[in-house]
Formats: structure tokens, sequence, C-alpha cells
């Protein structure tokens, strides 16, 4: 069961929800809008190889915003601290974005319960597209979780910012 916009409110006052800052203008009927940070991170390689730590490099946002070309992912980050340890957020692209053809996440919709921090987008243009940084560009709902609860205590826990993969670290346990 997704929670309503009046519940996502109510679950932040009761601290069964984090989101901060928290502004109610963004919230919406089922959602609340999340606002993009003010730097990404860039893969500084060509290829990306998922055996070895790859070096990335960090651009700002200006005031004046910042162009985000295809054929490139770009590691942005939500403004808010965002989780919980009562329900399951989910992240989604505003549908606002998406008519400019831009993708906040490719695959990683899913945010674990007892995840708390800045949430990694995996930004990707398919057409050049201009951001600002403070933009309303994607949103978070959250669900009702049926079961046992175990909590998340994984490596991206506490983010506080864009996170580059640590999916070299899958290999580390080969022979």
């Amino acid at each position: 069961m997704i929670l309503s916009g009046n519940s996502i409110e109510k679950g932040v006052k009761n601290n069964k929800i984090t989101i901060i800052p928290f502004n109610k203008s963004q919230i919406n009927p089922n959602s609340y809008n999340y606002r993009l940070g003010d730097y990404l991170k860039v893969y500084d390689e060509k290829i990306l190889d998922t055996k070895r730590i790859l070096k990335t490099k960090i651009l700002e946002i200006p005031d004046s915003g910042i162009v985000l070309y295809p054929n490139k992912i770009y590691l942005g980050f939500t403004n808010e601290i965002i989780g919980s340890d009562n329900y399951v957020p989910i992240i989604t692209g505003r549908s606002s974005t998406g008519r400019l053809g831009l993708f906040v996440h490719i695959t990683s919709d899913l945010v674990d319960i007892g995840f708390q921090g800045r949430l990694t987008l995996q930004l990707h243009a398919t057409q050049a597209v201009k951001v600002y940084k403070g933009m309303e560009i994607g949103q978070v709902m959250f669900w009702k979780i049926c079961g046992k609860i175990k909590l998340y205590q994984g490596k991206y826990q506490h983010s506080n910012g864009p996170r580059e993969t640590e999916i070299w670290r899958d290999f580390q346990n080969e022979k």
C-alpha cells in the first residue's frame, strides 16, 4: 500500500519518515518531490570496469545551471536526507523531467528500509538538457512493508552526496 501525501506529512511529523529539510509545498497526492543537490560526479574513464575502483571527478552546478549530454552517466544526489525504518521509499522521476528525456535513475528505484541519507541519482539525458541545483527533479513514494523487517546496514548507508559504484567489492572474495 502506498502512502498518501497527507500520510507522508504525518510520517515526517511523528518521525516514522525522514525528509530533511522538509517543505510542505513539495508534497503531492501520493509522493514528495525531492530536489537536486549542488554538484554531480562523473566517471573519469572511457571504460567502466566493474572489477576495479573507478576514478570520478566533481562537477559543481553553477547558479546558471549545467548541461547534461547524452551517452554519459551523471551521479547526482537528493538535496534532502531521506529514509525510513517503517516504510520502503521508492524514487522515480517527475513527469515534468521525463518529458525532457531526463532519467533520474537508471535502475535503482528501490531504497531499502532502514536507509538514511542523501540518495544517489543516476542521471541520463536522451538529448542535451540543462539542470539546476535545487530544482525539483524527482519524487519519492513510501510503501507499507509486510513481514518481519530487517533494516538496511549496507555500504551506502548515511550517504552525503553522490556515491559511485562499489560493485568491485563483489569480486573481492573470488578465488
